[in-house]
């Protein structure tokens, strides 16, 4: 089987920006405080009548475009989020309809802030096997909706925004200097611990604890979180991971080039790239601008890197995402 490769990568943030100074006005918060604990300095926040598939589809035109692939090629569409616009259909099945990707077969992935990192394990199956000749993976969430506007400690934290990938099967083999080291998605690695649900989680709107007034009263439809737990167990879990993912495929730490990381929280990235011992300078960030836009961080940073030209042929990518569930993994990538 050939290696799946990343042909076009895109991104799409909404333009209205949400700097810490605005939510001073909101919670008993300071610009000061939030950079210090989370590195974030502001936030995009849709506008009203935006919803998740038109995020989504403004990162995956970017991706299209840049893969030189028509929406009408697509065979498959993954899209990766807690956030989508009804809870059914999915949200892949509208960015189909608006893409008018009418080829292609799709559907959602939930797993929160690594949801466009097991998205784009599951479309590298399909690849691989020879099942689908070009996919779309999808990050792309609407998180200001979901976060509890009075909680200082988590409101401070998310933004809106999409990334996307398209992907498709290279070549077998490659002749010449490149014959030894095949380019395309390497090995992923995929951990979810349901024992840790309670960790982060938006305990109301499902079948255990519907919708109604007074849990709407209770806030229950938006996101909790411990931040001091899902802190401690990030580090540990996606050290482990990226580690794992590296070692199947005989790689080392030493050998990553870049990091694509999903950016929750400045701090947690500083500590997995200390103990993993790689430079800062090699992780591209963008938290500052954007805070935690869950699945959508990874494909994001993905699309600027490529963008700003950091990317080059035959480089190491390390990439790592971790989200509810808790559920969390790595990729390793051959640009």
């Amino acid at each position: 089987m050939s290696r799946t490769q990343i042909l076009g990568t895109g991104s799409y943030a909404p333009t209205r920006v949400l700097t810490n100074q605005d939510l001073e006005q909101l919670v008993d918060t300071s610009d000061a405080w939030i950079r210090e604990r989370t590195g974030i300095q502001e936030r995009r926040q849709a506008a009203p009548d935006e919803a998740t598939s038109d995020l989504a589809v403004q990162a995956s035109l970017q991706a299209l475009q840049m893969a030189g692939v028509a929406p009408e090629d697509l065979d498959l569409i993954v899209v990766g989020t807690v956030t989508p616009d009804m809870p059914m259909p999915s949200c892949a099945a509208l960015v189909q309809a608006k893409l008018g990707a009418r080829r292609a077969f799709a559907f959602d992935v939930s797993a929160a802030c690594a949801g466009a990192l097991y998205a784009l394990s599951v479309a590298d199956q399909f690849v691989r096997s020879g099942q689908v000749k070009r996919a779309l993976v999808v990050g792309a969430e609407l998180l200001t909706r979901a976060v509890d506007w009075s909680d200082r400690n988590t409101c401070v934290l998310f933004g809106d925004g999409a990334g996307a990938m398209v992907l498709g099967p290279g070549p077998a083999s490659e002749e010449g200097p490149d014959a030894m080291a095949p380019r395309g998605i390497l090995s992923t690695c995929l951990r979810t611990d349901g024992s840790l649900a309670d960790m982060l989680c938006i305990p109301a709107g499902g079948s255990r604890t519907p919708v109604t007034a007074d849990n709407v009263d209770a806030n229950l439809h938006k996101l909790k979180m411990n931040g001091k737990e899902v802190f401690r167990f990030a580090v540990r879990a996606l050290v482990e991971s990226t580690q794992a993912s590296l070692g199947s495929h005989g790689m080392n730490p030493g050998q990553v080039d870049h990091v694509i990381a999903h950016q929750a929280n400045l701090r947690i990235l500083e500590a997995v790239l200390q103990r993993l011992e790689i430079p800062r300078e090699k992780c591209w960030l963008n938290l500052h601008k954007y805070g935690n836009t869950s699945s959508a961080s990874l494909p994001m940073s993905l699309d600027e890197a490529q963008r700003a030209g950091r990317l080059k042929r035959g480089d190491v990518i390390a990439m790592m995402a971790i989200g509810a569930g808790m559920a969390w993994g790595s990729a390793v990538v051959r640009w």
